[in-house]
C-alpha cells in the first residue's frame, strides 16, 4: 500500500457503521502506590490515590471503532441494577448508541476490578454471572439486531465473544444467516464455549490459546504444519474465508480460503513489531476492530491483517485497557508502507 492509500483508508473509516454483539463490562481501576506488606498477611499494601471506572469487553471494541471514526452500535444484555446503570452512563460519557442494550433482572453486568500498585497490576477480582441469557432475552437480542440492520446501513457485524453468556449457538445461526441474506461481512473474535458455532463467516480471528482451547486439541507451534492443518481443517469445515490466528509476539498466523471451492488458496506469517509491552488488555479488542474496519472496506486479507496486528501492538504500550490511538496508528502505518 501507498501513502496515500493508507491515508484514504483511514479516512473511508469515518463513513462506517458496525455492529458489535457481545459481552460487555466494567473495567473498575483502582491506581495507587505499594509502600509496605501487611501485616495481617504476606501481601503488599495499595493505598488508593484514584478510581477509574472504563467500557470493556465488547463494549471496548466499540471504543476502538469510535476512535478509528467508525459508528458501532452495542448489541448485548446487561443487569438491571446499579452496575448496568453505570455502564449506561459510561456509554452516555462516550456518546455511544444505547440502541442495542437490553437490561435483564436476571443477571449483574459483569465488572472486572484491577487493583494496580507502583503502575503494575496486583490482582482483578470478577463480579459476573456467566451462564447463558434466556431463550426470550436471546430473541428479544435479535429483534434488536434485526430491526437495526432493517433501518440503518449496517457495513459490518462483529461478534465479541467473552464466554459471559450473551452469544449462543443459536444467536449466531440467527445472525449469520441474517448477514448472509443483506450481504454483510461478519467477524468474530470468539471464546471456548461457541467456538465451533462460527459457520459461513468472514472473518475468524481466535488467538493461540483460543484455539487450543475451542478445538480441544493441543499441538506444538514448533512445528508449523500443525497450525496449518487445524485452521485448514476448521475453515473448511465451517466454511470461513479469512482465519486470523493472533500469536502475540510470533505476530500473525493467516489463512484464506476460496469461497467458490472452499479450499485453501493462501497462507502467511506476518511478524510482530518490536515493542516495549506493559499490558496486552485489550489487544485483541483493536486487533478485531481494525480487522472488521478493514473487512468493511473490502481491503486483501494481507492488509487486514498487517494493519490490525499493527495496531493491536500499539496498544499493548499502555497500561489498561485501552482504545488505539488513531494518529499514532497512522503514522506507524505510513512509516511501514515507504
Amino acid at each position: 500500500m501507498t501513502s496515500k492509500d493508507i491515508t484514504e483508508i483511514f479516512k473511508k473509516f469515518n463513513s462506517l457503521k458496525v455492529l458489535v454483539i457481545g459481552d460487555v463490562m466494567i473495567d473498575s481501576y483502582l491506581w495507587g502506590k505499594v509502600e509496605r506488606i501487611s501485616p495481617e498477611a504476606p501481601v503488599p499494601i495499595v493505598t488508593v490515590n484514584r478510581r477509574e471506572n472504563r467500557l470493556g469487553g465488547a463494549a471496548n471494541v466499540a471504543l476502538n471503532l469510535q476512535a478509528l471514526g467508525a459508528t458501532p452500535v452495542l448489541c448485548t444484555v446487561i443487569g438491571d441494577e446499579s452496575k448496568g446503570l453505570l455502564f449506561t452512563e459510561l456509554l452516555d460519557d462516550q456518546n455511544l448508541s444505547k440502541k442495542g442494550i437490553i437490561k435483564s433482572k436476571n443477571r449483574i453486568t459483569t465488572t472486572k476490578f484491577r487493583i494496580i500498585g507502583n503502575h503494575t497490576q496486583m490482582l482483578r477480582v470478577d463480579e459476573e454471572i456467566d451462564a447463558g441469557i434466556s431463550e426470550k432475552e436471546t430473541e428479544m437480542l435479535y429483534e434488536v439486531i434485526e430491526k437495526l440492520t432493517d433501518t440503518e446501513k449496517i457495513d459490518v457485524i462483529i461478534f465479541e465473544d467473552y464466554d459471559k453468556g450473551v452469544i449462543s449457538s443459536l444467536l449466531i445461526k440467527k445472525v449469520t444467516d441474517l448477514a448472509l441474506k443483506k450481504t454483510i461481512p461478519v467477524a468474530a473474535d470468539p471464546k471456548r464455549k461457541n467456538f465451533t458455532a462460527y459457520r459461513n463467516i468472514t472473518l475468524f480471528k481466535p488467538n493461540l490459546k483460543e484455539l487450543k482451547e475451542g478445538l480441544k486439541f493441543d499441538f506444538s507451534t514448533k512445528n508449523l504444519s500443525d497450525l496449518e492443518k487445524v485452521v485448514d481443517d476448521l475453515q473448511i469445515k465451517n466454511n470461513i474465508d479469512i482465519v486470523m490466528v493472533t500469536l502475540s509476539e510470533a505476530g500473525v498466523y493467516l489463512s484464506l480460503k476460496d469461497h467458490k471451492s472452499n479450499t485453501i488458496v493462501s497462507r502467511h506469517n506476518i511478524p510482530a513489531q518490536v515493542r516495549n509491552i506493559a499490558d496486552v488488555s485489550g489487544a485483541g479488542d483493536t486487533v478485531i476492530s481494525v480487522a472488521a474496519l478493514c473487512l468493511a472496506l473490502k481491503l486483501n486479507p494481507y492488509s487486514i491483517a498487517t494493519l490490525a496486528n499493527l495496531a493491536g501492538g500499539l496498544v499493548c504500550e499502555e497500561v489498561g485497557v485501552v482504545p488505539v490511538n488513531k494518529a499514532k496508528l497512522i503514522k506507524e502505518a505510513l512509516t511501514l508502507s515507504l
